[in-house]
Parts: structure tokens; C-alpha cells; sequence
């Protein structure tokens, strides 16, 4: 398969310094492999989108040279092919309706004697697994405690290494940060698809788009690895291949947390693109633009210098 790459950034605000890391090591990632490199606008959340931010955000891009190889796409138009999926995986057994609010996850946890990490979202306990007990439905839950075998060939052999049986550990290998394990039942629970309020998931938007986009590498930021487990066990029990992974280093403020839009991340200036681009390539570990290159020059070198290192080349 051709490879196929994709920068999908939410509508919550422009770019900032480390989205532009994640755009920048997809296009290269593409470029150097010969591939195609497209843009997805990734509002289905649309409670947290600010307006005109896509619009801001492709402006930035294309400052910066990045341009899509074909036109961006909206995931709030493609709502069908989701509910198409959820239909699948509840006459597959493998989703169910769920009516517990946060505060019964609370309960439910606690009774058990279990709490949380902070900053970590609450395991669910799968109290609807089995049925609502009454309760009226709200949303909608995949189980993750079957395990289904991946019924389309894998792009990637480590990546889609069956999940086993009798533990159900899911291993995947990622192109930069090496092998990596979960237990999606143990660490996560039956997660989400459909939410209460009647907006579709990340976790089910993202693995269908990439699919039916034919999406064969995954170039995103280190702060999304943690969901590469539920979005491969989604992958399987849709019967999608598994695109392979690349995540990349995350720019942290003074504080040492992760630059994001939710901690007040400054909107990224393009004015000067060439700077801009600079900063994110001294994050991927590529060497600097020579003296006086244009951006189309320093993007060029950057693609012959990919991947560097810390990564490992996409055959």
C-alpha cells in the first residue's frame, strides 16, 4: 500500500509551537517517503471548537509550506461512516448501550476500593456491560474485554501483533519510542463511542476516518500514545488494518508540562515561517536550515535528512 499520512489538528484555537512539531514530522514523514500527506480537521467536539480556528489553522499550514496533497476534510461531515461503525460493532455483540453518569463511575469505583492517578480518567467498571439494570441509556461503550481477532491484513506485522489471549496484553511496536504494551481492559475499561450528549468519540472518529482514508502512517504527538491501544483494538474489531505509529517529542512549557491549547499555549507566529519551522525541527533533532535558505530550500533539506536518528524509516 502507498504510503498515506495525515496532520489532524482540532479546531480549538490556532496552531501553537508543538502542534507544529506534530504537522511538520508527518509532512516530512511523507515527503520522504514518496507518499501523499493530508489534513483532517478533527471538530466532532464541537462544544470545545472556536470559530474560524480551521480556517486559521490551514492559513498557518500553508504559511509554512505544509499544503495537503488533497482538500482538508471536516470529520463534522462524515458522521454517517461512524454511525455506520457503531452499528457494525453492536450487531458484532462487541458495543453496548451505557447509562451511568460520572458520579455512578464514582460510586461504582469507590465501592470497589479503587480510585484514580491523578490527571488519569477513571477505568469503568463495566456496570453496564451485561445490561442497563434499569437505568436509562446514555451512551455508547465498546467491550474490551473480548477479544476479537484482526480479520484484515495489518500494514505493519509488530504493530498488529495479536493481542493474547489469556492475558489480553495488545503490543504494538512504535517507530520511535520502540515496544509498547496495555491491557485496554485493565487500564482503560469499556470506553466510550458515542457520548451522552450525542457527539461521536475521538477514539471511533479517528480509526474510522484513518481507514476509510487509507491513512498507512500514524505521525502524531508522544501525548496521544496512550491511545494507540483502544484505537488498534477498535482497528480490529471493525476489521481495518493497523496503520503503522510514529510519536513524536512533545514541547513543554517552563513548567515542564506539555505546550498545549488547554494551559494557554501561545498562538503560533507565522509571520516568520522559516523561524517557526526552525523551532520544530530542533525538536525532531534535524539540523538547522543553512544561512539565507528559503522555506521551500529548508523543508527540502529537512526531507533529506528525515528521519534522523531517533526514528525508525517507514518501509
Amino acid at each position: 500500500m502507498r504510503y498515506t499520512g495525515r496532520f489532524a489538528p482540532s479546531p480549538t484555537g490556532p496552531l501553537h509551537a508543538g502542534s507544529l512539531v506534530a504537522a511538520l514530522a508527518s509532512w516530512l514523514d511523507a515527503r520522504a517517503a514518496g507518499g501523499r500527506w493530508l489534513v483532517r480537521i478533527e471538530d466532532v467536539d464541537t462544544p470545545r471548537c472556536v470559530p474560524g480556528a480551521d480556517q486559521a489553522i490551514l492559513r498557518q499550514l500553508a504559511q509554512c509550506g505544509l499544503l495537503p496533497d488533497a482538500p482538508p476534510v471536516w470529520q463534522s461531515t462524515r458522521v454517517a461512516l461512524y454511525r455506520r461503525a457503531l452499528d457494525h460493532l453492536v450487531a458484532d455483540g462487541l458495543a453496548y448501550p451505557c447509562g451511568c453518569s460520572r458520579s455512578d463511575i464514582a460510586a461504582a469505583l469507590a465501592a470497589q476500593g479503587l480510585g484514580r492517578a491523578r490527571h488519569a480518567a477513571a477505568r469503568y467498571p463495566g456496570t453496564c456491560r451485561h445490561g442497563l439494570n434499569g437505568k436509562a441509556p446514555r451512551a455508547w461503550r465498546l467491550r474490551t474485554d473480548i477479544c476479537k481477532p484482526n480479520t484484515a491484513p495489518a500494514l505493519d506485522k509488530p504493530a498488529a501483533a495479536a493481542i493474547n489471549t489469556v492475558a489480553k496484553i495488545l503490543h504494538w511496536n512504535d517507530r520511535r519510542l520502540g515496544p509498547q504494551a496495555q491491557d485496554v481492559d485493565a487500564a482503560v475499561g469499556d470506553f466510550v463511542l458515542l457520548r451522552a450528549d450525542g457527539l461521536w468519540a475521538y477514539q471511533l472518529a479517528v480509526v474510522v476516518d484513518d481507514a476509510d482514508q487509507g491513512v498507512s502512517d500514524v505521525v502524531r504527538g508522544e501525548d496521544l500514545t496512550d491511545n494507540t491501544a483502544r484505537q488498534i483494538l477498535l482497528q480490529r474489531a471493525l476489521g481495518l488494518p493497523t496503520p503503522r505509529y510514529l510519536h513524536t517529542p512533545l514541547v513543554r512549557g517552563a513548567n515542564g508540562e506539555k505546550l498545549s491549547k488547554q494551559n494557554g499555549a501561545a498562538a503560533l507566529d507565522t509571520a516568520q515561517p522559516l523561524r517557526a519551522l526552525a523551532a520544530a525541527a530542533r525538536v525532531l533533532g534535524l539540523p538547522a536550515a543553512a544561512p539565507g535558505a528559503a522555506v521551500p530550500e529548508a523543508l527540502a533539506a529537512w526531507v533529506r535528512a528525515w528521519p534522523g536518528a531517533l526514528y525508525n524509516p517507514a518501509p
